[in-house]
Parts: C-alpha cells; sequence; structure tokens
C-alpha cells in the first residue's frame, strides 16, 4: 500500500512539474519580439505577446496578429492578413528552436528567422 501512495504522489508531483514548465515557458515568451525589416535595415518588425493570450503585430500593416498559444514546439500566431481589398483568416505556426530571455528562434518550414525582445 505505502508503495502504491508513493508512486501516486511521484506522478502527481510529475504532473504539477510539467505543468509549471509550461507556464514559465509562456512567461518567458510574453513580450514584443523584433527584427530588421529585410532590404530595410532602420526599420523593425515582429509581434508583441500578452498575458492574456492576445498578440499584437509590429511594423506589419497587412498582417494583424490578434492571438497567440504555445503548443508543444510551436508558436501558433492567429490573426487576419490584409491586401487587395480582402481579408484572410489564418494561423501562423513558427516551430521554436531556440528560446533565452532576449533570444527567440523559429523555423517556418526550412527557413529560420531571429527576433531578439525589445527592452
Amino acid at each position: 500500500m505505502g508503495t502504491r501512495i508513493s508512486c501516486i504522489f511521484v506522478f502527481a508531483a510529475g504532473v504539477c512539474l510539467l505543468a509549471g514548465c509550461a507556464s514559465h515557458g509562456e512567461q518567458v515568451l510574453q513580450g514584443e519580439w523584433l527584427q530588421p525589416v529585410p532590404g530595410m535595415a532602420p526599420l523593425w518588425q515582429g509581434f508583441r505577446l500578452e498575458a492574456d493570450g492576445t498578440a499584437g503585430s509590429v511594423g506589419m500593416a497587412t498582417l494583424q496578429y490578434e492571438t497567440w498559444r504555445w503548443q508543444g514546439d510551436d508558436l501558433l500566431l492567429s490573426g487576419r492578413s490584409i491586401g487587395n481589398g480582402q481579408t484572410i483568416r489564418m494561423v501562423d505556426t513558427l516551430r521554436i528552436v531556440r528560446l533565452t530571455a532576449d533570444t527567440l528562434v523559429v523555423a517556418r518550414g526550412a527557413d529560420e528567422e531571429v527576433f531578439v525582445r525589445n527592452k
């Protein structure tokens, strides 16, 4: 009986630990992430991730992010793409390659993009 209770305790502790890691990861992702606009060096573009799951685009008038979530290894950015008189609902799926306190590297297919945290 004691072994069974110990196993249940270890399992419950593991679940709590994993839940805490996911929450901590989302906290690390929150903030504004920017990269130089290709070919327009003084300009920056990127996105803002809020604690309540809302998102916003930075420097991208035709791509409007509205919400975000972290699912497995992916950052999912949902919103609207606006152009040529039409608006299309979209989800941008970015695989998180590396995440530190000030750098976010994501992959879209074979292409990697580097973002830095705006402080």
